[in-house]
């Protein structure tokens, strides 16, 4: 039928939530159907928030490394 959500990427997780979704707006599902779509709707919302959240965590971890290797210690000239 589909590839299973765990083996999806981000993108093909997410066109599939769309027909999914698409699928059950146009109510013409059966209950046991409409209720599978949905089970796995359910599923596949889970993945891309994991997958949102492991990108967001693998940026801000690149924005540190980046703000720690530019960062150099400024050393003012004295004054006096």
């Amino acid at each position: 039928m589909s590839k299973t959500p765990s083996t999806s990427t981000f993108e093909d997780s997410l066109a599939r939530l769309e027909e999914l979704v698409n699928k059950l707006e146009q109510g013409e599902l059966n209950l046991e159907d409409a209720l599978v779509a949905f089970e796995e709707g359910v599923q596949l919302t889970r993945q891309c928030q994991q997958a949102l959240k492991n990108a967001e965590q693998r940026v801000t971890q690149l924005v540190e490394d980046q703000n720690t290797t530019s960062e150099k210690p400024f050393d003012e000239p004295n004054g006096e």
